[in-house]
Parts: structure tokens; sequence; C-alpha cells
């Protein structure tokens, strides 16, 4: 195996004209200098350097050799000085991945503030409504909602804030409509779903003393679009079930009411999931680290 160790010495000798300037110049005694140029001859089978005993020169086959280890350590230190910029300003390109609905009402406005934030820092936000293949898709983050235990032990889970889904209808519907008293209740009015399956769908729903309930119902509008379920909603379509973040909006200006708002889906976690901290750029630390302080505001306000 070759000992780049070695390669470095002879460059030294070569470069102060001499074991004894070398030894001056990098503390290392003229003996270990000597061995380490010797170990080199007798790997490479030639001589390297003309000793005499008033000065030290190479050989022409060390001339070449020095010339290209010169160009070695100068890569070598070029090297370092990049491994060195991962410490330095965030600056680059984050490659993120995000769900549509995420996008739209939460990281929307957070990523822009990001950006002005850090003038350096370039985003690729892919919009991704799978789940992400950090290889495949090419990514260094993944935004997204869950609820309970992710198993991927491949990932780092930043958690980022708490979410939940709650019900909601245009006042309209609602004077239209019998009062729904109970999650069955649901099943006799038009349904609005985020679900992908054109067939049944089912909400979880949690009531305020811990009660869990399934409400199988077959939607009149199926869309991962939050915008677009959220305009069915208030055109009084039917009963949706919105992110919170997503109806606080439409709640506050009147356009959507809440539906049995004891109940809600189980909160889950919006969460950003990347492969490693090791060796973790600038830019995606700190984009996870400004998340993770700007994304609880935007939740906790749903809760006010």
């Amino acid at each position: 195996m070759r000992d780049l160790n070695d390669y470095y010495l002879f460059h030294a000798v070569v470069t102060h004209r001499g074991f004894s300037a070398a030894q001056r110049a990098t503390g290392i005694t003229k003996g270990t200098l000597s061995k380490a140029v010797a170990r080199l001859e007798d790997r490479l089978g030639v001589r390297l350097l003309e000793r005499t005993t008033r000065k030290l020169g190479t050989t022409e086959v060390g001339r070449a050799f020095y010339e290209q280890v010169e160009i070695m350590l100068t890569g070598a230190d070029g090297a370092e000085a990049a491994a060195a910029q991962a410490h330095a300003e965030p600056c680059g390109l984050v490659r993120v991945a995000c769900p549509q609905g995420l996008i739209q009402n939460l990281f929307g406005e957070i990523l822009p503030r990001f950006m002005l934030a850090y003038p350096k820092v370039r985003l690729q936000l892919k919009v991704i409504n799978r789940r992400a293949d950090f290889v495949d898709d090419a990514i260094d983050v993944a935004l997204r909602a869950r609820s309970g235990r992710d198993d991927d032990s491949s990932l780092i889970v930043r958690p980022l804030g708490a979410t939940r889904l709650v019900l909601a209808m245009s006042p309209r519907l609602r004077n239209e409509v019998a009062e729904i008293v109970r999650p069955d209740d649901l099943t006799q009015y038009p349904t609005l779903s985020m679900s992908e399956s054109a067939e049944e769908d089912q909400w979880e729903l949690v009531g305020p003393d811990g009660e869990m309930q399934i409400v199988a119902h077959q939607p009149r509008l199926l869309c991962r679009n939050t915008d677009m379920l959220s305009a069915a909603a208030t055109d009084g379509l039917g009963v949706a079930l919105l992110p919170e973040h997503v109806a606080l909006p439409y709640l506050a200006s009147g356009s959507l009411v809440r539906v049995l708002p004891e109940w809600c889906s189980p909160v889950g976690t919006v969460q950003a999931a990347f492969p490693t901290k090791k060796g973790m750029l600038p830019a995606v630390r700190a984009l996870i680290d400004y998340l993770a302080s700007e994304v609880p505001k935007v939740v906790m306000a749903c809760s006010v």
C-alpha cells in the first residue's frame, strides 16, 4: 500500500534542497526523511535523488516525479479547502421534496423567508405527493406530514410541528342540512376528500374523550389539491376534512365553519427527513434549523 507521507517528505526534501533544511522547515528528523526517500526509491525501483557530500539534487526521473507529487499535494490542499468550505456560510443548492398540500399552505410562506435570510442558498423544490426516494428523486431533504411512527430506520427525522385535520363546510350548506351531531351523521351528507382512491374512503376521527371512530363514505370530490378542496367546500359542495393550517384562513373569514368541532383526525407531525447528519452541508442544516424554528409558529396559530 502506498504511504502518501513518503511523497510529502520527499517533496519537502527537494523543495528545501536538502535533508537539513527540510528538517528545519518541517520539524521531522533527517533520519525519518532519509528513510522515506529510500522507501520510495526501493518501491519504485529508480533513483530519485543525486547525493554528494556538498549538495543534493534530483535525477531526471526524480524531477519528473517531484512535479507530479507537487500536483498531487496541491490537489490535496484543494480537497481540504473544499471540506473546510462545508463549515462556512450556507450557500449552494438544496434539493427539497414536499407534497403539494404542504407547499400551498405551510411551506409556501416559510421558504421564501428562509431564502431572504440566506441569500446565497438556492432551493430546488420538487412537488412529490408520494414517499420520496432520496437517490432516485435526487433530494437532500423530504418535508412531509406523518401520523404514527415511521419504520424507515435509514432516515433521520426531525419533527417540525404538530398537525391535524379538521372537518369544515360552508355556512350555506350548514343551514341547508340537518345538524351533524355525531361522526356517523356524516354518511348522510356529500363529502370532499384528499383520497387518491375512487372507491369508498375512510376518515379516522378522534373525539374529546379519546374515542376513535371510522367514518366510511363515498366522496363527491376526490382531489389532493387542498386549494381545490377548500374552494369546493366554500361553494357548498360538501363537508371536507382539511389540514388545520389550510382551513384556518377560511374559518377566520367565515367562508367555512367547523363541523363537529370536538372531533378531528389523530394528531400527526410535520417532519424534515434526511439520510444522515454526517457531512451535512451548511445550507441543508440551515434550512432544517430554520424550519424547526418557524413551522411551530404557523401550526400553533391554528390552535389560537
